[in-house]
């Protein structure tokens, strides 16, 4: 479009009109302002998703913050349902709006970035293809009329100052016969010069009115050429601008939230959430949960707190003990039976027995005691055993320590007793907690799940352990509390 006709210099356009020389550029023109206005559209869809998009993250940000407000404040019962409900429709209505989003960016944006693609074809040299064709063809039709015109204008401008110059000859002569002073010659100088005018007039005035008359004679031609361009520009211009109707609706409908099902359901269930909301319910809730019709731990006569843990403590301790039968502690069994370590490393001894030793010298008794009944020794074993304590050695009554035990681990001339097993204690296990566990007497560890301790003693058969603490605390929790560490 940077060219213009060479013939067409030095035309004057004496108006706005399409068919003056040059003024068909606003039509090629119009094509490439299609092409921008493609971009431009594009560009006005691009903002638009990305509206859509910031305002559905707002909505979703919205509904977060109030839907903690309310689950935090002090809103209770239906009206609080209904009062989130409002956070569920906008966090609904966001999902929507990204939807609108996805077809606006994928679709329309899309279609119209392709359709452009395929309608305007770039040069290399700059400019569009479709744009240089319709100049072209317009060039080529506007040329032989623009000639012609050109060649009107100049003999226009030619039979003006022939015109021109008869005046003046005309206006000379007259004023020199008014001269007395000019001399015969001089005067039919002038008389020649008018008649010279006078024929140029003619001359120049019958070839402005031929040039006329050939420019009359290829207008109908000009305009037919002219004509035909154009409409292969309307034509291409047709194209785009259905184009844009067909886009423009349906970014319309994607817009158009009205005529969405989801949409309306949304508001549809918004509405019947509200309508649950009881004013009358919300208030029997909080007088049964807040108010009056809660229930109440009023106060009554309550037991020691200091004996009812030792009576707690005893009722355990005394589970171990056999009914019928006096416990002895500290006992070793020897032949095929290894000693087991239990809670207390006791053994149960029937109540028969003990009427047989009392009848009977005691070998393990020690020489300074020989003047004790077995009966005051039984009743410190019972008390032994009631009073237990984790760390509380064993009497030293029963010691396989002592020098005048028979079945002493060694004699006096310090072989091994061959009846002796090997009492070495029980390897020590590392073990992990499976739940919290909070000790209920003084002799009984606490732990939290996933604590590590370790176990000291095997299972007892009232399902306890003995372990230690990492911080050396040593006492008992039950067996089903702790896994072994792998």
């Amino acid at each position: 479009m940077s060219g213009s006709y060479d013939d067409s210099v030095g035309v004057e356009v004496s108006s706005d009109s399409f068919w003056e020389v040059g003024n068909y550029k606003r039509t090629v023109k119009r094509i490439d302002d299609g092409h921008r206005l493609c971009s431009d559209l594009m560009n006005c869809i691009h903002e638009r998703a990305r509206i859509e998009k910031v305002y559905a993250q707002q909505l979703t940000e919205w509904a977060k913050r109030w839907k903690q407000l309310v689950e935090k404040g002090p809103q209770y019962g239906t009206v609080e349902r209904a009062w989130c409900a409002f956070m569920s429709e906008a966090e609904k209505v966001s999902e929507l709006h990204l939807e609108v989003k996805g077809s606006l960016m994928n679709e329309d944006f899309e279609k119209i970035k392709n359709w452009q693609k395929e309608a305007f074809h770039k040069q290399m040299m700059g400019g569009f293809k479709e744009t240089k064709e319709a100049e072209d063809g317009f060039r080529k039709a506007q040329k032989p009329w623009a000639k012609k015109l050109k060649e009107v204008e100049a003999a226009k401008k030619a039979y003006h100052a022939a015109c021109k110059e008869e005046k003046l000859a005309i206006s000379r002569e007259t004023n020199s016969k008014a001269d007395p002073a000019l001399n015969p010659e001089q005067l039919k100088k002038l008389q020649d010069k008018v008649e010279r005018g006078k024929q140029d007039v003619l001359k120049t005035k019958e070839k402005y009115e031929k040039s006329l008359k050939e420019l009359d004679s290829a207008t109908p031609q000009y305009m037919e050429n002219m004509e035909q361009v154009f409409e292969q520009c309307q034509q291409f211009e047709e194209k785009r601008l259905r184009f844009f109707r067909e886009v423009l609706l349906e970014v319309q409908k994607h817009l158009d939230l009205s005529n969405v099902a989801s949409y309306k359901n949304i508001y549809r269930e918004l509405e019947q959430n509200i309508k649950t909301a009881d004013a009358v319910e919300d208030l029997r809730w909080f007088r049964a949960n807040q108010g009056p019709g809660m229930s109440m731990n009023w106060p009554q006569f309550e037991v020691d707190e200091w004996s009812a843990d030792l009576n707690r403590t005893l009722s355990r301790r005394e589970k171990k003990k056999a009914s019928d039968g006096v416990t002895l502690t500290g006992i070793n069994q020897t032949g095929d039976q290894v000693s087991q370590p239990n809670k207390h490393s006791s053994l149960s001894v029937p109540s028969n027995t003990v009427q047989s030793v009392q009848s009977s010298y005691n070998p393990f008794e020690d020489e300074e005691d020989t003047g004790s009944t077995v009966s005051e020794k039984e009743d410190n074993k019972i008390k032994n055993v009631s009073s237990y304590e984790k760390n509380q050695s064993y009497p030293t009554d029963w010691s396989d320590e002592e020098s005048n035990n028979p079945f002493s681990s060694t004699d006096a001339n310090g072989d091994t007793n061959p009846f002796d097993e090997d009492t070495s204690p029980a390897m020590e296990v590392r073990v992990r907690a499976l739940y919290d566990y909070e000790g209920q007497e003084q002799d009984e560890l606490s732990f939290k799940a996933g604590d590590e301790l370790t176990k000291m003693e095997n299972e007892d058969e009232q399902g306890w352990c003995k372990g230690r603490l990492d911080n050396g605390q040593i006492g008992l929790y039950p067996a089903n509390y702790v896994e072994p560490i792998q």
